[in-house]
């Protein structure tokens, strides 16, 4: 039996790394303060995702985020959660210069918004920035597979490990664990592959388009509960659709608003009324 609501206690990274093996840990993106108040209620991890560039901004991908995007976002989720873990990511841009520059922004990024961890993508070359961090006190999440940031190297969102690929992937996997990185997200990979990982390394594995057999998973809350009519992943399941149901709502007000049904005396004041 899982805690919930105001029993729960507060998520800490080494709680985090102590469920290899165990529950599943749940997590979610947010980008604001209503949305971190109702997955902070089932979410063991929330992350405020540079995903946000493309949810709420509107950008054609990732790489248009920056810093001051994510301490604001950070800002609004902080203010909505109690219990869940919340790990922010780092922007493009932000970490791959030097680990010193790394260290630099993840601590703006962390003092800003109370974020107790950041998100860095990048797997063998990235792990002397991941060292580098934790030995500082900040903690770590991991991105290996499908890394968006490098959407423009990778020639598009395609499957990364198929084929001769999964050797990197592997060796990816095992250096940022061995980096000292308390968690590691596999994004877009063969399914075998990420059971592989899972199975070889130390640290939770977090799945997001990979297996069901990874110590967890993450999805965009926007993408489960169908604010997009027109977009779903392959690696998605649509829990709502919340897209449709707004739609909806909006066409409903506008034809009330048009033939004057809309305000009814109910909604409107008198002299008297309250």
């Amino acid at each position: 039996m899982t805690e919930t609501g105001s029993t729960r206690r507060p998520m800490t990274p080494p709680a985090i790394r102590a469920r290899k093996g165990g529950m599943p840990i749940v997590c979610l993106t947010a980008y604001t303060t209503p949305m971190a108040q109702l997955v902070d209620k089932h979410c063991d991890l929330v992350l405020v995702g540079d995903s946000v560039g493309m949810v709420l901004h509107g950008l054609p991908d990732t790489l248009g985020v920056t810093l001051d995007m994510m301490v604001l976002h950070g800002k609004a989720v902080r203010r909505g959660l109690n219990s869940a873990l919340m790990v922010v990511d780092m922007p493009f841009g932000s970490y791959e210069a030097s680990p010193e520059e790394a260290f630099r922004n993840a601590a703006h990024l962390m003092r800003e918004t109370g974020a107790e961890a950041v998100k860095i993508e990048g797997g063998e070359q990235m792990a002397p920035t991941i060292r580098f961090l934790s030995q500082r006190s900040i903690p770590v999440v991991a991105h290996i597979g499908l890394t968006p940031q490098a959407v423009n190297a990778f020639g598009g969102y395609r499957v990364q490990g198929r084929g001769a690929e999964a050797e990197q992937v592997l060796r990816d996997a095992h250096a940022v664990a061995e980096a000292g990185a308390f968690a590691v997200v596999i994004e877009k990979v063969p399914e075998a592959l990420a059971r592989q990982i899972t199975e070889d390394i130390a640290v939770p594995t977090i799945g997001i388009g990979a297996s069901a057999a990874c110590d967890g998973q993450i999805l965009v809350v926007d993408d489960i509960l169908g604010m997009f009519v027109d977009f779903q992943p392959k690696f998605v399941k649509r829990f709502a659709q919340l897209g449709n149901d707004a739609e909806s709502a909006i066409a409903a007000y506008a034809e009330e608003v048009r033939v004057r049904s809309f305000p009814a005396p109910e909604h409107l004041f008198s002299d008297s009324n309250p």
